[in-house]
């Protein structure tokens, strides 16, 4: 059964105050996450997590992990300038990006983040805008299929991530010799995965080449970047992932590969984004008008150009309507905005308690590539996003859009 953490009187009266449609994070379950994270990957001294900063990309959410310990993953020159302006510096930024201009690197070396080369041709385009950095990472690209059951997730060989193991096997001795003295290897696993063995049996692949690269080159890999991957409980009756159970079966695959080898101990990265937010963050509209037709429609005041995950990814997000959370479902319904799209539409045929005009619609896990992933077309308008404290209280962390936003890049 999926909760809330307010009550209908609770969301009324915020939405009374910063009107709907609005994001809404809950600050104490978010913290309370990164610990657990942070606790489950205790047994790697170096352990640390480095938010997606496109999965939520808010100062005040951003802050709250700067404040947990965490660092900050960029992949653009705006999101390095948001990291920056939320204070994060140093080793606290990893700038995972492709298709990499020099401003972006020359920003990047100047934050003294850690780059992290999607392309091992880059090195001389590194050198000569910036210089090689002390440290470096590069992101491998397995080339071959990863698979979840018998479902291939990844085809390595169609991605357009990374470089192959030949190349970085040549690409880690050229920026040793042009200076670098700490490197890592970054490894993508897909994402919305929850089972462990999954993450075990991908990690020992990345562990196994740095194991692999010491033995032919000498090169010394400082840390593992395991990015992505760990999904969330969309359904009610899902379970979530057991992240002591996913760390466990990490470090058997440690101890099993660079554990064995003579390669001194590596620092272990994760890049979470919707497992960190995802869960804890709630999209919600009033129902402005229930239409029958040939379907019954319920037209909301926000459209999906706020939340596009049911649309773009076609992704399943529980709803709970507020002061009906135990009645019986008893109708079909197509959740719909205002867009001339269709498509517009957050979900399909979803059979649910009875709902009429003035009814307040949750959304659940809106908490990651919600806000980011919004869009203006239409000239529709994007919402506010709210954090909910610990005591209750709620703060607005973005204020809504405006038509005065929306025009201010226009030139009459």
């Amino acid at each position: 059964m999926k909760t809330v953490p307010f009550s209908k009187s609770d969301i009324e009266h915020i939405a009374s105050t910063f009107h709907t449609p609005f994001y809404i994070y809950d600050e104490t379950a978010i913290r309370n996450n990164v610990r657990r994270l942070k606790n489950a990957f205790k047994w790697n001294p170096g352990f640390k997590e480095y938010f997606a900063v496109k999965s939520t990309p808010t100062p005040k959410i951003l802050k709250l992990f700067r404040q947990e310990g965490c660092g900050a993953e960029c992949a653009s020159l705006t999101e390095l300038m948001l990291a920056e302006r939320c204070g994060f510096e140093g080793r606290d930024i990893m700038f995972t990006s492709n298709v990499t201009t020099v401003e972006e690197y020359q920003y990047a070396s100047r934050l003294v983040a850690i780059i992290n080369l999607d392309d091992a041709a880059h090195i001389p385009i590194l050198e000569a805008c910036t210089g090689i950095p002390e440290t470096v990472c590069f992101r491998l690209n397995f080339g071959d299929q990863l698979k979840y059951g018998e479902s291939v997730l990844i085809d390595f060989t169609n991605s357009k991530f990374g470089s192959t193991k030949p190349q970085l096997e040549a690409a880690y001795p050229t920026v040793h010799n042009l200076g670098a003295k700490h490197f890592g290897i970054h490894a993508q696993f897909g994402c919305h995965k929850r089972n462990p063995e999954f993450f075990g049996i991908n990690a020992r692949k990345v562990f196994a080449f740095a194991a692999e690269l010491f033995e032919k080159t000498g090169i010394v890999i400082d840390f593992v970047n395991l990015a992505g991957g760990i999904g969330i409980p969309y359904h009610a009756e899902d379970e979530p992932a057991d992240i002591e159970a996913i760390s466990l079966q990490i470090k058997r695959a440690y101890d099993e590969t660079i554990g064995k080898s003579t390669l001194p101990p590596v620092s272990l990265y994760t890049e979470l984004g919707i497992y960190m937010t995802g869960p804890y963050g709630y999209f919600v509209s009033r129902v402005l008008h229930v239409k029958q037709a040939y379907k019954t429609f319920v037209g909301l005041d926000a459209s999906t150009n706020c939340f596009m995950s049911p649309l773009r990814y076609n992704n399943y997000h529980h709803i709970t309507i507020m002061g009906k959370e135990s009645a019986e479902p008893v109708q079909h319904y197509e959740i719909t905005g205002a867009l001339c799209e269709d498509r517009d539409r957050f979900a399909t045929d979803r059979l649910l308690p009875q709902i009429t005009a003035g009814d307040l619609l949750v959304f659940h896990d809106a908490g990651a590539y919600g806000y980011s992933h919004g869009n203006n077309f239409n000239g529709r308008l994007r919402p506010a996003e709210l954090l909910l404290h610990g005591n209750g209280n709620v703060s607005l962390i973005r204020r809504h859009e405006t038509p005065d936003d929306y025009f201010s890049t226009m030139i009459f």
